[in-house]
């Protein structure tokens, strides 16, 4: 695990833009099994891909879109790690990846992006292709 002083200021990075954390396996189920409307989970992680465009990335697409998902949560890599393993059994058949964004509607998966989907793009690319996801989907 990582220290949390070191993940408190990514955490916050999505937390002070209206993301709920699931910090448990409880907490994602008991969202996911009764939740109607859509849900944006973003797995978020120390890396570098996360923080230069993954979480910048969601925020613009936060910003520019004018369709938003109902519920927007987060769990962290490395921290979280009963609520990310609950995600990725949400998520399958993709194989674990962080960071990593799905998008649910009525608690079945209809969007996913993996890490190799955010490595070597910005965060306007990242932004750009979630706003043509929400509006497709919220």
């Amino acid at each position: 695990m990582y220290p949390e002083e070191l993940v408190a200021p990514m955490r916050s990075e999505l937390t002070d833009v209206g993301f709920q954390e699931f910090r448990t396996a409880d907490d994602v189920d008991n969202h996911l099994k009764s939740h109607k409307g859509t849900t944006f989970i973003v797995i978020n992680s120390v890396c570098g891909c996360a923080a230069g465009a993954a979480r910048p990335g969601v925020k613009s697409a936060l910003q520019k879109s004018s369709k938003k998902p109902s519920t927007l949560a987060t769990v962290f890599a490395g921290n979280d790690t009963e609520a990310v393993q609950k995600v990725r059994e949400y998520t399958l058949p993709y194989p674990p990846s962080s960071p990593a964004m799905a998008l649910f509607k009525d608690g079945e998966l209809v969007h996913f992006l993996e890490r190799h989907h955010i490595e070597g793009r910005n965060a306007q690319i990242i932004g750009d292709h979630l706003v043509e996801v929400f509006e497709h989907y919220c």
